[in-house]
């Protein structure tokens, strides 16, 4: 059974049952998130290095829930902050402390180039940077529509390296086979109904 976090965050509320525990925050919506105790292990650790980075803490329960999605709490990348850390390289971080201070410090960047569209903030942080600039050119906000053509584009420039397969088998007829184009529903599914 998952632990239930009271969360800040764009996502309205639904009925859980399970353990809960409320975490107060401003700014950004009020719901619940399900994760697992691997994950709520390392809330310590998110509200640390939120302070550190100079971050609302009360951004640390979306960021739980991300972390939920990302790796479920578990290995030494919790926050699979390798890639944005190590230029592209994918398993450079062996220790889920070092994960979490560059993960907050990720989601914390994107979050500000997003200009705290958190949905925007979210894709970003699956995608990278360039979706920031993406959607500015195509409406200036986060659309589910916008990360499908983002990630058809993008895997159109990356499938012949054979890096690259779809992670949701529904996005195979799209072609968007270049990180995970329903991530942000999928975190919202960590917290509430996106």
């Amino acid at each position: 059974m998952g632990t239930f976090v009271a969360i800040t965050g764009g996502f309205e509320s639904e009925n859980e049952q399970g353990e809960v525990t409320e975490i107060e925050g401003g700014g950004i919506g009020v719901g619940t998130a399900n994760v697992s105790p691997e994950v709520m292990r390392y809330q310590p650790l998110l509200e640390k290095y939120a302070q550190k980075h100079g971050l609302d803490t009360s951004y640390v329960p979306i960021m739980m829930a991300l972390m939920m999605q990302e790796s479920g709490g578990r290995g030494s990348d919790p926050m699979q902050s390798s890639e944005s850390y190590c230029d592209g390289t994918v398993g450079c971080i062996k220790s889920p402390e070092l994960s979490i201070d560059k993960g907050v410090l990720h989601f914390k960047s994107v979050l500000e180039k997003a200009k705290y569209d958190l949905k925007l903030c979210l894709q970003s942080y699956n995608f990278g940077g360039g979706f920031i600039n993406f959607a500015m050119k195509h409406g200036g906000k986060y659309t589910p529509e916008l990360a499908i053509e983002f990630s058809q584009i993008q895997y159109q420039k990356v499938k012949h390296t054979g890096n690259y397969h779809c992670v949701r088998p529904e996005m195979i007829p799209y072609g968007a086979c270049y990180g995970d184009a329903l991530y942000v529903s999928a975190v919202g599914r960590q917290t509430m109904s996106v």
